[in-house]
This record gives structure tokens, sequence and C-alpha cells, in this order.
């Protein structure tokens, strides 16, 4: 069995004290009224790029040593901070429902994001708000995405995508009325060691076909088979997706199942509540969500999404003017 280095970093879970807590809501109620534009702009996200720089010192050291080494778990949750939840209206409960008008909670995303590296978004999901609205919408119940209610598989973010996400930011605004709705998370650093020799080398090798998820409306595989552990054997990332990536093999399907299993035993739910932002390393770390029932009477459940990529860099062909929003790759001439 593939040995996995030690690691000593403690699980991250930071509560603001009351005055970085009162800071960081005057900072962010800035960014909200004062920067010029929208949260999709060029220019709101260099202000808050500017405004992370004002954030507590404490706050930042934090996330710095996250996004160096995010764990044994590969997420962080932070407590405390401003959503404006007496203000909120009521939770929308259309499909594609996004961010687009500053807001206290868009503040709060893309000030984070810009701190950790960059905000992202792909064109052909949600029409590439940087701000995205996670509820549930009538009619999509069984929907494995972030319109349904039904149990989400475990999945990497865009899994199929050569520039999946490096983070995935989830910041609760209004909790599950009803609290069964549960965030769920599972890293292969905990799982690798428990995995048997057969399913560790399956899950090395290319064997294994990635469609795009069903929020890109697209059809066909991402790309050629490939593995689902990549890079360093000691400490590999994760390609998967349970719902969209399919065997070519049958030990393939084999390590498949074991791995599914091996996710379960390891799971940690977080119900997440107003203030609460789950920061999720898309590298190493699936994530998933339980079973629920809405109500659709405007009370239901609502989180906002921001995706975060540490080198913008690399996918600099995909986005238009060098701007935040990955497209279509441009032919050759």
């Amino acid at each position: 069995m593939a040995a996995i280095a030690a690691r000593s970093a403690p699980r991250y879970d930071v509560t603001l004290n009351p005055s970085d807590a009162e800071l960081v809501e005057e900072i962010a109620w800035k960014l909200a009224t004062q920067a010029t534009g929208r949260p999709d702009d060029a220019e709101w996200v260099e202000a808050a790029r500017n405004a992370w720089h004002e954030w507590p010192a404490t706050l930042r050291k934090k996330l710095s040593e996250f996004r160096r080494d995010s764990g044994p778990d590969g997420s962080m949750l932070l407590r405390g901070l401003p959503v404006d939840s007496m203000g909120l209206p009521p939770t929308p409960a259309v499909n594609g429902s996004v961010q687009r008008e500053p807001s206290l909670g868009a503040a709060v995303l893309l000030t984070v994001a810009c701190g950790l590296g960059d905000p992202g978004a792909f064109r052909p999901e949600k029409n590439g708000a940087l701000v995205q609205d996670v509820v549930p919408v009538p009619g999509m119940e069984e929907f494995q995405g972030n319109a349904g209610s039904t149990l989400l598989t475990f999945h990497n973010e865009n899994a199929f995508h050569d520039h999946r996400p490096d983070f995935v930011m989830l910041l609760c605004l209004r909790a599950d009325p009803t609290g069964r709705a549960g965030l769920r998370t599972a890293c292969i650093r905990r799982v690798l060691p428990l995995l048997s020799d057969r399913t560790v080398d399956a899950l090395w090798a290319p064997e294994f076909i990635t469609a795009p998820p069903p929020s890109f409306n697209l059809s066909g595989p991402g790309e050629a088979a490939g593995p689902v552990l990549l890079g360093d054997p000691s400490d590999p990332d994760l390609r998967v997706d349970l719902a969209a990536t399919e065997p070519v093999t049958e030990r393939a399907a084999e390590a498949l199942r074991e791995l599914q299993d091996r996710f379960d035993a390891t799971a940690t739910t977080h119900r997440l509540v107003p203030g609460e932002l789950a920061i999720v390393d898309n590298r190493v770390t699936v994530h998933g969500r339980t079973e629920f029932t809405p109500r659709y009477d405007g009370t239901d459940r609502w989180l906002q999404r921001t995706f975060v990529l540490t080198d913008l860099r690399r996918s600099r062909a995909l986005r238009p003017a060098d701007g935040y929003v990955l497209g279509e790759a441009p032919q050759p001439a």
C-alpha cells in the first residue's frame, strides 16, 4: 500500500473574536457600498484584493497557512463572518441564481478569494458569475448539483476540467430550517492509508473517464481516460466525481466502489449556520451534501459559492481580456 506522509497540521476551525468580527464587518460593508461596479467587474475584484490587506492579521495568517498546507482534512471552517441575516430577502428558488449586485456576502467571499489566490468562474456554468447561489429549486430535487436536495454524491468540483478550482468556498447566509442539510467532506489524506493495494494501483492508472457535471449543460466526456490519483504518491491530488466518473476496466470499477466506501467512512458533515464559511481544498478533498426536504417558502438553506484559482496564469488562454471567467479554448489559426 502506498505510504502517506505524516501530517501534524491541526484541523482548521476558526471563530472570529468580537474585535476581529467587527473589523471584518466594517471593511466588508465599505466594499459592498463604495466599490465601483459589480462583483463580477475587475474593478470590484481589485477593491476586494485591497480590502484583504486590511483584514485582521491573525486571520490572514491562518488563511495563508491553510493555503500552503490544508492539513489532514483539506477543509477549513471560518465562523462569525458578517452576512446581514436580518436584511436578507427570501431565499431564491430559480435555477441559475447568482449574486450580480454588491452585497455583504459577495464582499466577504471575494475578499477571502483574493487572499487565497484569485476568484474564478466558468462561462458554461451560471454564465460565469463569480458569486453563485446554492439553493434548492422546485422540480430539481433529484438533480446532482447545487440546485438539488437529494443526496449529492462526493466529487471534486468540475473534476473533468484541466483548470478545476483549487478551493471551493461556501458561505452560509441562511441555514436549512429543518436542520438536515449538511455539507459532507472527505479527504484523500485520511482515505489513502485505508485503501487496498489493488485499489491504490487502479486509482493511479488511466482507467477513468469523467464527464462534465450537469450544471455545465455540456455533453460527452471531458477528455480521454485518466487516473483518479495524480502527483506525489505520498500526498496525491484527487480527481473524481462519483456521479460522473466512469471506470473503463473492472478493476477500476472495484476501486471506485472501495473509494466511495472509504469516503463515507471518514466523512465529516458540517451543518452550516449563518456567518460560517467552509473552504474546501478541491485538490485533495471531495465534497457532497446530505439529503434534505426544502419548503420553497423563502426560508430554505441559502449558501453562496465562489471558486478560487491559486495560479490564474495557467488558464490565461481560456480567459478573455485576462478576466476571471474561463470560457472555451481558442482555436489555433
